[in-house]
């Protein structure tokens, strides 16, 4: 087994286009670290929830210059065989270390395969990427960016011509392009692929604003926002968004606005990880913000946070549905299973269509009909598409504008965002979730425990009798296991972007009038909390 990996190495190592990457595999091979090489060859990366992604070192198990290359090769190979040879491919990259490098080589990659291909200018946001593939008419794009990964991960998002995610089988025919692809060494380049201007940008931003119609807003200069970027590529555009819509600038966490891939104030560059959005609150309180937001590095994601406290992803897609609602957007309101279920209870008494699909945003934004298409969709983890017609994709951007619209209306009639979810609890009553999350570093540990879930599942939570069904055997692609009852709902699922188990919590807590909100969440709090002990009780972790 060593003499194979190593003879892999050697092998991988003479075919690497980048010098840097074939001296890190020949360094590890002289030293004799097995184990590392063992790691680096048990594999290639495949296609996750949201495309490749991995961490930055040389060999097929990491994201490096040889991956890449053999990457946009495979693309390549699956665009012409779908019949969209020579057609145009756009490409874009945030600020993470060696996206704008990975961009670049794909770029030549796909000009030497014989497409059109036209690069964004800089480092910038997803939701403008996923935006300039139809804005551009192009079959394909590119999106370098490893989103809320730790610092030395990147990615490799991969959009067809309708603007969204790849979803089966487009995954895994690329993924079979890929591995038949030969060495990266001999892949042809060109360097006939255009850079370009700031067009896409601004185009993006005037449709985002268009699409929100700012103006029915009233009193909304008045609002304050404090805003971070989290070390990533959102503040530009977002401020310019703001200022399109009449908002004032938002205020800056300084430490946090310019792009730094190395994320020096957060553990996690992820807005859901505990003390990442620390300043940002800080902020809010030392300027008396209205509202404080928050996206992750690539800006697809928004966190919020009101009066002190950090909203759910839950209680904002609420939110956002309810705002869209009143305002008389009609169409199909989408969530992943994942999410809680506030937002259907929301879109059924405004007599609208809802749809649950499985996690990722590749299958919320497929949601909808001819006759009823997508209008919203959102996912618990911060992720929302508030204008899905702009970017077929989550947004960050769009959605901050529409949080700080919503909360500007609000705020002109004496209210808060934390007001509204009172309103929205006295009406249907007060969801509370939450999670149960496991991060590991064998992930036998997470197969073993999805196999035992499935084998002896419990039959009751808060003492109510559940039933627990298998998602897998309903839809194929999605490997999770549903237990639900009066009042109760716990999905346990992998991770398709970390090394986690994860079990979406909910409880639904009637709010009397006697007792009232403080009542109901002092209940709903210690629901959650004897959901996680007793899933973590079956789960074995």
């Amino acid at each position: 087994m060593t003499e194979d990996v190593i003879a892999a190495a050697l092998a991988w190592a003479d075919a690497d286009p980048h010098a840097g990457d074939r001296a890190e595999i020949e360094a590890l091979v002289a030293s004799g670290d097995t184990a590392e090489l063992g790691r680096r060859f048990a594999g290639p990366l495949t296609f996750g929830t949201a495309g490749l992604r991995g961490p930055l070192r040389a060999g097929p198990a990491g994201m490096n210059a040889a991956v890449v290359t053999r990457a946009a090769a495979g693309l390549a190979r699956h665009l012409a065989d779908s019949g969209h040879a020579g057609g145009g491919v756009v490409i874009g990259y945030d600020a993470r270390r060696r996206s704008d490098e990975f961009a670049h080589v794909s770029a030549a990659v796909l000009a030497g395969a014989g497409f059109a291909v036209q690069v964004l200018p800089k480092a910038l946001p997803t939701p403008v990427l996923s935006f300039a593939v139809r804005h551009l008419g192009c079959v394909a794009g590119i999106m370098v960016t490893a989103s809320h990964n730790p610092p030395d991960d990147n990615g490799y998002k991969v959009y067809l011509g309708d603007g969204a995610q790849l979803v089966p089988p487009a995954d895994r025919q690329i993924e079979a392009a890929i591995a038949a692809t030969g060495p990266a060494r001999e892949v042809p380049l060109s360097d006939d692929w255009l850079t370009l201007g700031d067009d896409v940008q601004a185009d993006y931003v005037a449709a985002v604003v268009a699409a929100l119609e700012p103006t029915r807003v009233a009193a909304r200069s008045d609002l304050a926002v404090a805003y971070t970027a989290m070390h990533g590529v959102g503040a530009e555009t977002t401020r310019a968004v703001f200022a399109a819509a009449g908002l004032a600038e938002p205020g800056s966490v300084p430490e946090q606005d310019s792009p730094d891939p190395a994320f020096p104030t957060v553990a996690f560059p992820n807005p859901e990880e505990p003390g990442a959005t620390d300043l940002l609150t800080a902020l809010a309180d030392r300027t008396g913000a209205d509202v404080a937001l928050a996206q992750d590095p690539d800006a697809d994601r928004c966190s919020v946070v009101c009066g002190g406290r950090q909203l759910t992803g839950d209680e904002v897609g609420a939110l956002l549905a309810d705002w869209l609602l009143r305002r008389g957007v009609r169409g199909t309101y989408a969530s992943s299973l994942v999410s809680g279920s506030l937002m259907h209870v929301i879109a059924e008494a405004a007599g609208q269509p809802s749809a649950e699909t499985p996690t990722g945003f590749k299958w919320i934004i497929r949601a909808g009909s001819r006759q009823a298409p997508l209008v919203y969709g959102y996912e618990e983890a911060l992720g929302y598409a508030v204008a899905p017609s702009v970017a077929r994709d989550k947004d960050g951007i769009s959605a901050s504008l529409a949080v700080a619209l919503l909360a500007a209306e609000l705020k002109a009639d004496g209210r808060t965002l934390t007001d509204r979810l009172d309103e929205l609890a006295h009406e249907h009553g007060l969801f509370v979730t939450g999670q149960l999350s496991v991060r590991v570093e064998d992930l036998t540990l997470i197969s073993d425990a999805m196999a035992r879930l499935r084998a002896q599942p419990p039959s009751t939570l808060l003492g109510r009798a559940v039933t627990v069904t298998d998602l897998a055997h309903e839809t194929p692609s999605v490997d999770a296991v549903r237990l639900l009852g009066d009042g109760v709902r716990v999905i346990v699922r992998p991770s398709g972007t970390e090394p986690k188990l994860k079990a979406y919590l909910e409880t639904v807590v009637p709010v009397h009038e006697d007792a009232g909100l403080i009542a109901a969440r002092g209940r709903g709090e210690d629901e959650l909390d004897q959901l996680r002990a007793e899933m973590s009780a079956a789960l074995h972790l």
